[in-house]
């Protein structure tokens, strides 16, 4: 039997919830490109409910407990003395979520030494050390795509926010004004900007798909160059590097997993390159930007605005300088746990334990780190140190 160890972020301050805002959520069966969404052999919750606070233990406690398995939910996973390093040293499994990441170092995976499995439950696995995990012989999966379209649409919905102006506005509504010059003395249209994707991977071609009808300019940078056809439909153009690019753009949102060649890219010289006013969004990990390059080009106004959802560490701490930079528009790590994306990504994660447990492969699209190599997607996004 196995010890199975799921770090997950607080439950609701006011206590989980009894009620939802909706009874139901459209049933995803398929990503775009095919790929079949989670299809475990059953789960134990209702699409819908919170899933990925420690109360709602991703509804893995009454299958993983009546099959004799162990499982220890916690929040606390930072520091000595927190729960996560008093349980990891005999764990055999450890999940973890991307918005409230358990950061697996390699001191870390050195202790556990029961250790052989690590899932993402989402996507992205940066928080653990890979090289690490490959030196140990460790299996590190993750729920390719469950919630891709959920940051997609963030990335959308944060870009029309700056553009737009909307957070300020909303603000003066709050506040019992009517202030309409305060208002729209930074509100812009959309429509026509040139805008780029900093990779164009499941997030980022889902972002420009979801643009496209709104007239404006695509572009993109990726090393691996999107099919001709794709090019075509939405007149994408292309370019070799970020560098290459960003000069050319009123909106830069980022969709590139974290490794050394993206960690640090936008620094005081990149967004020195971007045209005055520029937007920024970035939804992937926060170490892709520079943290105090990004506080300076706004207050300078190099930047007419920053928006995402990553930030480094997580939780942020109270004094973060992003929390207090002008026209930000910052969210603590959702983007990717909407009510809808937690239905699927718990359901790979069962999906990834029932193969675990019954020693099947597990999808090769899930898969990061498999038997000593990169495997899957994590072959196709990361690299590791040899």
């Amino acid at each position: 039997m196995a010890k199975v160890l799921c770090v997950l972020y607080d439950d609701p301050v006011d206590g989980y919830p009894t009620t939802y805002a909706r009874d139901d959520i459209p049933v995803i069966t398929r990503y775009p490109g095919g790929q079949t969404a989670p299809t475990p052999e059953a789960v134990d919750f209702t699409p819908g409910r919170l899933l990925g606070s420690v109360s709602g233990a991703l509804g893995l406690r009454d299958w993983l407990e009546s099959n004799g398995h162990t499982l220890v939910v916690t929040s606390d996973k930072d520091g000595a003395d927190s729960v996560f390093e008093r349980e990891l040293p005999d764990a055999d499994i450890v999940i973890s979520q991307p918005f409230w990441p358990a950061y697996l170092t390699a001191e870390r995976i050195a202790k556990a030494k029961n250790l052989k499995l690590v899932v993402t439950a989402g996507i992205g696995s940066d928080h653990t050390d890979l090289d690490a995990a490959v030196a140990h012989g460790l299996t590190v999966a993750e729920v390719t795509f469950s919630n891709s379209i959920s940051v997609a649409e963030h990335v959308v919905m944060m870009i029309l926010s700056l553009v737009r102006n909307y957070l300020p506005s909303h603000q003066w509504v709050l506040d019992g004004g009517w202030n309409i010059a305060d208002c729209v003395a930074r509100s812009y249209d959309l429509e026509g900007m040139h805008v780029g994707t900093v990779a164009a991977g499941r997030i980022g071609l889902a972002v420009l798909r979801r643009l496209a009808p709104f007239d404006v300019v695509l572009h993109y940078t990726d090393r691996h160059r999107l099919p001709e056809e794709v090019e075509r439909e939405l007149n994408l153009t292309w370019h070799a590097s970020a560098q290459d690019m960003v000069p050319h753009c009123d909106v830069v949102t980022v969709n590139a997993p974290l490794h050394p060649e993206t960690e640090g890219l936008f620094d005081d010289k990149l967004l020195s390159t971007m045209k005055r006013g520029t937007y920024l969004i970035n939804t992937a990990r926060a170490k892709i930007a520079d943290r105090d390059a990004v506080d300076r080009a706004l207050r300078s106004g190099q930047l007419a605005g920053y928006a995402g959802d990553v930030w480094f560490p997580q939780p942020a701490p109270a004094d973060h300088p992003w929390r207090t930079m002008p026209h930000h528009g910052m969210t603590p790590h959702i983007s990717g746990s909407s009510l809808s994306a937690q239905a699927r990504y718990a359901a790979g994660t069962r999906e990834i334990l029932e193969c675990f447990f019954a020693g099947r492969p597990v999808r090769d699209e899930y898969l990061i780190v498999d038997k000593g190599a990169l495997a899957g997607t994590g072959a196709h996004s990361y690299s590791v140190n040899k």
